[in-house]
């Protein structure tokens, strides 16, 4: 029953939002003329849907049930057509409340003060406030495109994000050292659409990275998901290496297992596969750099998942930090930014982390220099882009790939281009 509340508690709000949508349909329509129209368009409405429900149920019964990365792509394809019916309808349910509740007030002020102007003279049509409604039908086809772009191309649309950052203890030789930031690549949501994934990779190698750094979450669960693209993410090259961290997903957390010992195999393979892509894996560890052996290193610190809220805390940065000294230029790879606040701000001697997580839900809206919005800034306030506090930074990836909706709506995928300068 724990594991079926949810749902239920899910499906009764998406049938509440039907059925008001549903009354907001009924106010233009009722004016056709044309009993077959009306018709088709209540029949359209309804078997949309019932067919988004049927999906929803097998999704979340084959999502329960599966090992196998077919059920996870049925999951998102639910996810998304759900996704298309009923963001529209709440854009119309929400201007139909707004519409309800002026009548409503109107009723009741109206009890108290007597008025012999109606809005509208009887004959000449809809109120000022019906109007409204009619607008939220109208203004539902921008969530509908926008989802349909999202799905079919919006998520393939990698873009570079450069940002040049100055330091007064970056070492002599790093001066202008360019790192490649990426994260949460959840190659298993690609589902072998290598061309996709190709031409993200081609944007990182024309970068011409003296590093690539990853912050977790190659996978969605399964080691497995990688079969078939070692050689293609083995293809990225930096001249000074790759390094990586895991992410939440990467430990198989949200999977039944058979037994530990399955996951454990899992995580292990993983672990393997990291190797095989050519990515140093620092498990709660750190790699310290000095290409001209000049006495000056860079330390890259790694650890794996630590995160508020639930989220697993399997990273400890004291382990880390074994053997570090604050007086080097550190770069800290952690995957969820949460983490910064809690143990890295103010608590230690790091120049810049990386995090990522967050994938700016993969919906928002940003123009720089006048907006900056996704709906996960009111759970992770720092959720895309750089942050700074002092003399220390944050840098929030907002994703390689995705999960869950399969698409992004206004948040394309990102690459992260660095650029490290002495002031």
């Amino acid at each position: 029953m724990r594991t079926i509340l949810p749902f239920i508690i899910f499906i009764l709000i998406f049938i509440a939002i039907d059925l008001y949508a549903y009354k907001a349909l009924r106010l233009p329509v009722s004016g056709w003329s044309n009993p077959l129209w009306k018709n088709a368009a209540y029949g359209v409405y309804w078997l949309s849907s019932v067919l988004v429900y049927v999906f929803i149920a097998v999704a979340v019964y084959r999502y329960n049930r599966g090992q196998d990365v077919a059920d996870y792509y049925f999951f998102f394809m639910s996810f998304g057509l759900l996704m298309l019916v009923f963001m529209p309808k709440l854009v119309v349910a929400f201007f139909h409340l707004f519409d309800d509740l002026i009548h409503l007030f109107k009723k009741v002020a109206t009890h108290f003060v007597r008025t012999t102007s109606p809005d509208t003279p009887a004959g000449e049509g809809i109120t000022r406030w019906q109007f409204l409604t009619r607008i939220g039908w109208v203004l539902a086809a921008l969530p509908f495109l926008g989802i349909i772009y999202g799905i079919s191309s919006g998520r393939y649309r990698f873009r570079t994000v450069s940002r040049k950052l100055n330091f007064a203890h970056l070492p002599d030789w790093a001066d202008g050292l360019r790192i490649v930031h990426i994260s949460d690549i959840h190659i298993g949501s690609f589902f072998n659409n290598h061309e996709a994934v190709r031409n993200g990779l081609d944007k990182i190698n024309a970068l011409k990275p003296d590093l690539i750094l990853f912050t977790g979450d190659l996978v969605n669960n399964y080691a497995k998901e990688l079969d078939g693209w070692e050689p293609l993410l083995g293809g990225l090259k930096a001249r000074l290496g790759k390094y990586s961290v895991m992410g939440n997903h990467d430990y198989g957390d949200y999977v039944k297992w058979d037994n530990k010992e399955e996951r454990d195999a899992n995580i292990q393979d993983l672990h393997k596969r990291h190797e095989k892509i050519g990515f140093k894996l620092l498990l709660n560890a750190h790699e310290a750099i000095d290409p001209e052996n000049q006495g000056t290193p860079l330390e890259i610190i790694g650890v794996e998942n630590w995160g508020l809220g639930g989220f697993s805390k399997y990273g400890d940065l004291n382990k880390a930090l074994e053997g570090t000294a604050d007086e080097r230029f550190q770069v800290l790879l952690s995957h969820d930014p949460s983490h910064w606040d809690a143990e890295v701000r103010e608590k230690t001697k790091i120049d810049l982390t990386l995090a990522g997580h967050t994938h700016g839900m993969q919906f928002g809206v940003e123009i720089p220099g006048f907006v900056k919005w996704s709906p996960v800034k009111y759970r992770y306030p720092r959720w895309g882009g750089l942050y700074t506090e002092g003399r220390q930074h944050l840098y929030v990836n907002r994703g390689f790939g995705y999960i869950g909706f399969p698409g992004r709506v206004g948040m394309p995928p990102e690459i992260t281009l660095l650029e490290l300068h002495k002031s």
